[in-house]
């Protein structure tokens, strides 16, 4: 919005710091992006680089100096972006003083579409998060999600989908996972194979 206000996801970065863990244990080099908002402790003995809107996320991505064998995109990227705001007489740090305002969003540019243009060769998860629906939806959220973008995998999780995690594959089969590390394991070892 202004110098010290965003409009962002919620987000703690932990699933990320997890999965960055278990990676290097299993001996990959590893560059994880974090959000600049993320709570969650950061990942010892990888690469760091921080982030803060999508785009910035997507000319990080773009910058790698080599390409990535495997992609996870667990980051919780904002959906809108905002346009313009109405009644702001800062850049800075808009006033409350000066009473109501009002803020135009627009679409945040997406991209996970984008990752297997930028990496072809890589192997890329996805995550599809979903609150409404049922556990049905959620999963027919991730196999559209992998039919748009071409991911391996989809990781579907959220309260329409229920306690843990799901990892659906490109064939629908799905592994549930009732935890962060349980998943972290489990991706690992789905990307260790062939």
């Amino acid at each position: 919005m202004d110098g010290v206000r965003r409009l962002t996801n919620f987000a703690t970065g932990e699933i990320g710091a997890i999965l960055s863990a278990a990676l290097k244990e299993s001996g990959y080099d590893v560059v994880c992006f974090r959000g600049e908002g993320s709570t969650a402790a950061a990942p010892t003995g990888v690469e760091i680089q921080s982030f803060s809107t999508n785009d910035s996320l997507a000319r990080s991505l773009k910058a790698l100096t080599r390409q990535p064998d495997l992609i996870f995109h667990a980051a919780a990227l904002c959906d809108f972006k905002i346009a313009a705001i109405e009644g702001a007489d800062s850049k800075e740090k808009i006033s409350s003083r000066n009473g109501e305002i009002t803020i135009h969003l627009q679409p945040a540019s997406k991209i996970l579409p984008e990752l297997r243009k930028w990496f072809p060769q890589a192997r890329i998860a996805g995550w599809k998060y979903e609150l409404d629906g049922q556990r049905a939806d959620a999963i027919e959220s991730g196999a559209r999600q992998l039919r748009e973008t071409g991911c391996e995998v989809c990781v579907v999780n959220g309260k329409a989908y229920g306690e843990g995690f799901g990892i659906l594959r490109r064939d629908l089969s799905l592994r549930d996972c009732p935890d962060k590390k349980s998943l972290a394991l489990a991706l690992v070892e789905i990307f260790s194979e062939s």
